[in-house]
């Protein structure tokens, strides 16, 4: 919890990520973890495996959430601001904000905010500060930077910083012991505005290889089917794609043996629609690639009961489940077998038991 806490405190926007990256590599250093950055600032983390051939699994996860950038002071107390990342113009007007202009916390409230008629998610904004707001910083709603309450935890920027924080927790507990396949975790950039990070480990994989297997980390919108509380959840597809049927057939087969030794352990299998996830970026260009999530309420800090802004909130068991699956899943990483091998397995067995009945 100490990591959910501290990561999603930090903050983050798209292409603005800076602090969140110099977190990560401190906690690399500390740790005297391997680390790499390609030249569009995505980082890797690897733990490498005691076996070279059993493949390697990068876990994914994206470090930035809808925020605003500075654009220019229109006069001593006026800032323009464009905002990145999808949240409805509607909801912004008269929220309070604040800016992280280098070590000063500048605040600020949004006197109005323009959708452009044509992209209603590019959205500009003028905020009144209470003093001048250096050029690209990076600002967010004046929420709760992170709060546990009761099962629920909330925060400002929960998409995807807690899904980072899962996945920095799955490496601190692993980085000490030598799992069998090597362990990465992929951190990107810009997914808020279109996956921009991903899209360019991708098409220059620098970072990643063809034979990875990928599982992308979100904090997807809670659906009436995908309830808070039931479980971390596998998600099988988003609103563009469906995952790669084997990879999210062995994820599910490790999920189940997990609960058969772990009474407390909860998860879920769901396609979830409220948005797209990079899973389906790492699909088009030829990787491996499936998704496992936690559902998210206020959903990019939209509360659509009240139509107002919001702080995210997700469960904490969610969360504590999600962890445990990424750790159960990186120690036996090695036994997956590309081609829904095993599943034929199951197959072939229960024709050749009743093939004579045919």
């Amino acid at each position: 919890m100490k990591l959910l806490h501290e990561i999603c405190s930090i903050p983050t926007a798209p292409f603005v990520e800076q602090r969140v990256m110099a977190y990560v590599e401190a906690f690399a250093k500390k740790r005297k973890l391997k680390l790499a950055k390609d030249r569009f600032g995505n980082l890797l983390i690897e733990l490498k495996g005691t076996n070279p051939k059993a493949g390697r699994w990068v876990f994914t996860a994206h470090t930035d959430h809808p925020g605003f950038i500075a654009a220019e002071m229109l006069d001593a107390k006026t800032l323009r601001a464009d905002f990145r990342g999808y949240v409805l113009a509607e909801y912004m007007a008269g929220q309070k904000v604040i800016f992280f202009d280098g070590d000063s916390h500048i605040s600020g409230k949004v006197l109005n905010a323009t959708a452009e008629k044509d992209s209603p998610k590019a959205v500009s904004a003028q905020i009144r500060v209470t003093q001048s707001v250096t050029q690209g910083s990076a600002g967010m709603f004046d929420l709760v930077p992170a709060k546990t309450s009761g099962k629920l935890f909330h925060s400002r920027a929960i998409d995807d910083l807690a899904g980072a924080a899962a996945a920095l927790e799955m490496i601190n507990q692993l980085h000490k012991k030598k799992t069998t396949a090597t362990v990465a975790l992929l951190l990107t950039r810009g997914e808020e505005e279109g996956f921009v990070g991903a899209i360019a480990a991708s098409k220059y994989p620098s970072l990643l290889k063809k034979s990875d297997r990928l599982i992308a980390i979100e904090c997807s919108a809670k659906q009436p089917y995908a309830k808070q509380g039931d479980g971390c959840i596998i998600r099988i597809g988003d609103r563009t794609s469906v995952f790669n049927s084997s990879i999210s057939y062995f994820i599910t087969e490790v999920a189940a043996k997990l609960k058969k030794s772990d009474k407390t352990f909860l998860y879920q299998r769901a396609l979830m629609p409220g948005g797209t996830c990079e899973a389906t970026v790492y699909d088009v260009y030829g990787f491996l690639a499936g998704s496992i999530c936690v559902p998210l309420g206020n959903y990019h800090n939209m509360d659509t009961e009240k139509k107002n802004i919001a702080a995210e909130y997700i469960d904490v068991n969610d969360w504590k489940n999600m962890v445990k699956l990424f750790v159960a899943i990186a120690k036996s990483g090695h036994d997956y077998k590309p081609g829904h091998a095993a599943l034929k397995t199951k197959l072939e067995k229960r024709f050749e038991g009743l093939k004579q009945l045919l």
